[in-house]
């Protein structure tokens, strides 16, 4: 079944996942800055994709190895179980963004591979822990870690500018919010790109063209981020909309203390070789900061519609793929 489904073709499905990553994901890095009005809309998300290409030059590709090896069985990964995984996380992806709602992309990817993994050689076939485990237990962590580091900063930060005038702390927090959208804009890139970098690179080692211990060849790694870059660029504004403006209405105090909290949160985990959902991540720090000043600040029905797309992402899927890989498997071997 595999010489049906081109080599090239499926890396530029990856690429075209990495793409709308960019663009649902936008919302991520630029959505405070944006809701502040600190920057324009079009110059935060040239600002972000700058920031999520540099990104390739100062992390190393611990989550791309958790990714590549981590997740599934290597010997299941073939090109119609890679193919089917992308099918799937691209049309929930596609969906959501064009629904304006901000979901987990790495989770759909993660969905994906799991539900054909599953699908091909039963569940066995997927490394629940650390693999799977670790994962999940980070999409209850993420958002949390998000918000605990977003309430502390943003506490830490009125106490501090309490006696202070409210125009001179609005004017620094301008200036210091270009810094933070940088430095959460690094950590999504290190994080995201990251992903589809380490399911390319299993891929080629599948087809052969790669030895199975290998590091991440640099040609892929510039790829995978240029492109999430132009997907950034491009933006998913519905979502940013949804980020921005709907879940709590932010000063840019604020949107300091929630990029700051969900840079550090990227940070730390890409290091660790851990893929949390960075939508995830920034939600819980926005919620966390928008709390602080009082708990109806956050519009927790906007919240809710948020956290039940993060639910059924997985299996959403899952189902999905695992459906385009029955369709490969039992109709193009028949036509073909």
């Amino acid at each position: 079944m595999d010489h049906y489904i081109p080599l090239v073709s499926i890396i530029g499905l990856a690429l075209l996942f990495d793409f709308l990553n960019g663009m649902n994901d936008a919302a991520n890095s630029v959505a405070t800055v944006v809701a502040t009005r600190v920057l324009p809309p079009r110059v935060a998300v040239a600002w972000a994709a700058f920031f999520n290409f540099a990104a390739v030059f100062l992390f190393g590709t611990a989550v791309a190895k958790t990714i590549g090896k981590g997740v599934v069985r290597p010997d299941v990964v073939d090109n119609a179980f890679v193919a089917s995984a992308l099918i799937g996380a691209v049309t929930w992806t596609w969906l959501c963004t064009r629904y304006g709602l901000p979901i987990s992309v790495s989770h759909s990817l993660i969905g994906g591979m799991t539900g054909v993994a599953i699908t091909k050689g039963g569940l066995s076939a997927v490394i629940w822990w650390p693999g799977i485990g670790r994962i999940a237990l980070f999409i209850i962590l993420a958002p949390f870690i998000g918000m605990i580091l977003g309430s502390i900063l943003m506490l830490l930060c009125l106490i501090a500018f309490k006696k202070s005038n409210p125009y001179r702390v609005d004017r620094i927090f301008r200036g210091l919010q270009l810094f933070s959208a940088a430095f959460y804009s690094l950590g999504h890139g290190a994080n995201d790109a990251q992903k589809v970098a380490g399911l390319i690179t299993a891929l080629l080692i599948a087809n052969n063209l790669l030895p199975k211990e290998t590091e991440i060849p640099w040609w892929v790694l510039i790829l995978c981020y240029g492109t999430i870059a132009l997907g950034t660029l491009l933006g998913g504004w519905r979502v940013i909309r949804t980020l921005g403006i709907k879940v709590t209405k932010l000063q840019p105090i604020g949107g300091f203390c929630a990029e700051t909290a969900g840079g550090l949160t990227l940070v730390l985990t890409a290091t660790s070789g851990i893929p949390v959902s960075t939508t995830h991540t920034i939600t819980g720090a926005i919620m966390g900061v928008g709390s602080i000043k009082r708990i109806s600040a956050v519009r927790w029905g906007v919240a809710w519609h948020i956290v039940l797309a993060w639910i059924t992402t997985i299996p959403a899927c899952a189902l999905l793929a695992a459906f385009a890989f029955v369709i490969w498997k039992h109709l193009l071997t028949k036509i073909f």
